[in-house]
């Protein structure tokens, strides 16, 4: 499904979408504490966006089980909330979360360190990760292509020496979770499908500390580095602009 330029109304329907879904993060974010399990901020992530007035984009889509992925360390993406899963201090999570609102979808993730970090090098992780979704965002104009996308995230990363996910993209999204065209997270500049104003993407860059090689868990969701390196992932939904990139999934 290729994504559509966004009409008015469908425009303004993300923004809201956006905004709650920004809200649920904020709260997940300031609950979150060691001991927890993924459930718990599961459980949290409905109650928040059922008060919002919005739905769970992610519940149902293609059999995933719950309305948010968890991913800690060495889960990359996709991790299903789960009891028995609890959260150390020290630990990446990884928070992924999808809005529907008026039939509109914005998908966005942060992830948090738990308590006190380990290691510098995983508080460095989060902020290059983070850095390289920004220099992405930065990128995006009317008529960009998606490699230029890809190569302003790479660039911010492949100096750190992180590997960047490749198996896994950013992409279209709007009408369905994903749309068409995929939007990498490593590329060459000039290169790779055009994009207009009035589109809206996700971007969303996966960083490890060791090498990009992922692997299916046994659940057949959860996506695992190879090398059990951890990992970071941030994401957010932009609107294309004639000059640059609303971004519909902050406060």
């Amino acid at each position: 499904m290729q994504t559509r330029i966004k009409t008015a109304a469908e425009i303004e329907a993300m923004r809201i979408s956006g905004r709650m879904l920004a809200t649920v993060l904020q709260v997940l974010k300031a609950a979150l504490q060691p001991g927890m399990s993924t459930k718990d901020l599961a459980n949290i992530a409905a109650r928040e966006l059922e008060a919002l007035g919005g739905k769970a984009a992610f519940l149902g889509y293609e059999g995933f089980p719950d309305v948010i992925c968890i991913s800690v360390n060495e889960e990359v993406v996709h991790g299903i909330p789960r009891d028995d899963k609890i959260i150390a201090s020290g630990d990446i999570v990884g928070l992924d979360f999808g809005v529907n609102y008026k039939g509109m979808i914005t998908d966005a993730a942060i992830s948090v360190i738990a308590g006190t970090p380990r290691s510098q090098a995983h508080t460095k992780l989060l902020t290059y990760t983070e850095r390289s979704l920004m220099a992405g965002i930065f990128e995006v104009h009317d008529r960009v292509r998606t490699g230029d996308i890809g190569h302003a995230v790479e660039a911010v990363l492949k100096p750190q020496g992180y590997g960047i996910v490749r198996d896994l993209v950013g992409h279209g999204v709007g009408h369905h979770v994903h749309e068409d065209p995929n939007v990498p997270n490593y590329g060459r500049a000039n290169t790779g499908p055009w994009l207009d104003a009035g589109m809206t993407i996700a971007i969303e860059p996966m960083a490890t500390l060791g090498k990009e090689k992922v692997v299916v868990a046994d659940d057949g969701w959860t996506i695992l580095t190879a090398d059990n390196s951890w990992s970071a992932h941030f994401e957010h939904t932009v609107l294309i602009t004639a000059d640059g990139a609303e971004i519909l999934t902050q406060v």
